[in-house]
Order: structure tokens, then sequence, then C-alpha cells
């Protein structure tokens, strides 16, 4: 027997295993240092990913964010008619306000009247307002004021209107890269040219924000088609006056009745986070917004007269019988009232929520809708005898 196997008897007698034993002792010792070893370098491996990856993530924000300049000029718009002389002031308010009164009544606009040689227009539908300025201005130039001529200058420009709207509709669509939907729908895309949200211009946004998410869609492998048409529609519910509801969801009815594919209502549906994301192109379009709506410049809004709507809100609600705390957030469009248990029961709350929101609609200056939620809370609590 050689030395070696003496030696190596001699260690099996030592050690109390066998060579296999001992074989498979030292593959498993080695086996856990290997992982180890694989568990540290994968580790590494993932920072240095997660780095890249967020390197790359706002290699391709940035580069969509310059994709996204546009050269779509928006009008930060007063409507306003800027008279040539009081005699045609005189005449436009006519004997007794008659010619006045018969143009609010055409328009369905409200005219403000002060000591200068401006006319200012004032509704909530931006395209009646846009038609009375059109309106005013041709009848200044033309010089017949009167109640059968207001009438008839007004329903003519009511009809170019509806071509106004189709050409910017098409104006809009086409810079957005969009040619295949409804005229109907294309009229009310047109609405977007005279529609503002804290001076941001809603066509110069949407054209904006289409181009920023296209270029996110071709980066990320996304869609292209759906998020350009999700990107186009997004807003559309802004621009639906007459119906109720929030713009998400009057958008997505109006699309519905379109026939649009669901895949782009989805995007509509979720670009707020109303509901959870569906799809990488819910994502996007809700990203680009974001980036085109809170770039700098892009809206604007004195801070006092945000500050004076959050105070004005909440003191309408605090002014009711019985409201312990009133907590006013996301811009104003949602209010949080909490009542004392003791001073307004269950079957009170949807009366206070009711009135609260009708004082809100009279009192309150504001764009879109307020949701009222109202709390009421009680609480029972018992203390053990001390041992």
């Amino acid at each position: 027997m050689s030395s070696r196997e003496d030696y190596l008897k001699k260690l099996e007698q030592i050690s109390g295993l066998t060579r296999e034993q001992a074989k498979l002792q030292l593959l498993d010792e080695l086996e856990k240092d290997l992982v180890a070893e694989k568990a540290k370098r994968l580790r590494a491996l993932e920072e240095n990913i997660r780095l890249e990856a967020d390197e790359k993530a706002r290699e391709i924000l940035v580069d969509s964010m310059r994709h996204g300049a546009t050269g779509y000029v928006a009008e930060y718009t007063v409507s306003s008619v800027r008279l040539p002389d009081e005699e045609i002031k005189g005449r436009i308010i006519g004997r007794e306000g008659r010619n006045i009164r018969a143009f609010e009544q055409a328009t369905g606009v409200e005219i403000e009247l002060d000591e200068t040689n401006d006319i200012r227009l004032s509704s909530f539908d931006p395209i009646r307002r846009e038609i009375a300025r059109i309106s005013l201005e041709q009848l200044v130039k033309d010089g017949r004021i009167q109640p059968t001529r207001i009438e008839e200058v007004v329903k003519q420009q009511q009809v170019k209107m509806d071509n106004i709207l189709l050409e910017e509709g098409k104006n809009i669509s086409h810079a957005c890269g969009v040619y295949d939907l409804s005229l109907d729908l294309v009229r009310m895309i047109g609405r977007y040219r005279f529609r503002t949200s804290y001076g941001q211009n809603l066509a110069q946004h949407t054209i904006e924000e289409t181009k920023i998410g296209v270029q996110m869609a071709h980066e990320v492998g996304a869609n292209v088609e759906i998020v350009r048409k999700g990107c186009l529609l997004h807003d559309i519910g802004k621009v639906v006056t007459d119906e109720e509801g929030t713009h998400v969801q009057l958008g997505v009815d109006l699309l519905r009745r379109y026939g649009v594919q669901q895949e782009v209502i989805d995007t509509v549906a979720e670009h707020h986070e109303d509901r959870p994301f569906s799809s990488v192109e819910s994502v996007i379009v809700y990203t680009a917004d974001a980036l085109s709506g809170s770039r700098p410049g892009a809206r604007y809004e004195p801070y006092e007269n945000y500050a004076q709507r959050m105070q004005q809100i909440e003191e309408v609600a605090n002014s009711f019988k019985g409201v312990s705390q009133v907590f006013a957030f996301q811009a104003g469009r949602e209010v949080q009232v909490i009542v004392r248990p003791s001073e307004v029961s269950d079957d009170e709350l949807t009366v206070l929520a009711h009135d609260i929101a009708k004082r809100l609609e009279k009192e309150v200056e504001y764009a879109g809708q307020i949701k009222v939620n109202v709390i009421r809370q009680t609480q029972v609590s018992e203390t053990t005898r001390a041992k």
C-alpha cells in the first residue's frame, strides 16, 4: 500500500467520514460559496441595470419633451370688443337697452359695460362667447344695430362657426397625425381652439402632449396609434357643455357614442388615474399629459386667486350648522366636510352635502366640478377598572 493510501486511510479515521462523504461535504460547501458569490454579483448587476434604466428613462423623457415643442399659437383671450367711440356704444345699448337685450338673448352671453369703450362678453361656453364677439364686431362694422339685424348677424355667425370648428378640428387632428375620425368628432375637437385651462390653450396642450406621447411610444415600443389617438382625445370631455359630469366621464361617454376603439377609450378613462392603468399606452398618455401641463410656463394662475378660491370654498362649507372641520384640496376640486355627530344625524348627511354643493355653485368661481364629501363619525370607548 502506498504512502498516499495510508494518508487517506488516516484522514478517514480522524474525520469519521468516508472518502465519498468527504467529497460530498466539500462540494456542498463549495456550492454555498458559489451561491453567495452569485447573489452578490446579481445584486451588483441589478444596481447597474437600475442606474442605466433611470438614465435611459431620463433621456427618453427629455427627448420626448423636446419633440413636444409646437408652433401652434394659443390665444390667451378675454372676450372683449374695442369700440371706436361713445356713439357706437350708445347704439349698441339702444333705446332703453333694447339692443343689448336682443343681443344677449340671441347669443346667450352677458354684456358687461364700464366707463371705457371696451365691451366684455361673459359666458361659460367659449363657442357662444366667440360667436358673440364676431357678431358684435360685424355689427359695429356694419353700423346697422337693431334687434332684427342683430338676430340675422348672430344666425349667420352660428352657421359660419360650424365650418370654423370643422376646419380647426382638422388642423388640430392633422397636427397630431390623426386622419380617420368622423366629421362630428373632428368638429368637437375644433372646440379645443376656444378652450383654456389656467391660461393653457387646450389645442396647444393637445398637440404638445401628442408629440411627447408619440415619441415616448416609439422609444418604449408601445402601440403608437393608440397613444396618438389617446393623447388627441384625452380632454375631449372638457368641450362637452350640454351634459353634467367630470370631463373624464363625459369624454368616455362621447367616444363610446362615436364607436372609438376600446383601447383608446381606456387611455382617456385612465389619464387622471380614476381607474388603474390597464396598458402601457395609458401610462404614456398620463405621463405626456402631466409633462405638457406641468412644464414651466404651461399654465398660470395667480397665487392670490388660488388661495382665495380655496379659502372661499372652506368658508362656504364651514357656514353650515353642525360642521366641525373643512378641508379643500386638489386645487379646490374636492372638499371634505367633517360634522359633529351630536348635531347632524346620518339622515341629514345627504341633505347637507346637497346644500353645500348648491351654495358653492352660486358663490364660488371654479373650473370643472367640486366633489363634496360629508363625513360623520361616532366613537365609543370604555376603560377597565384598575387592579
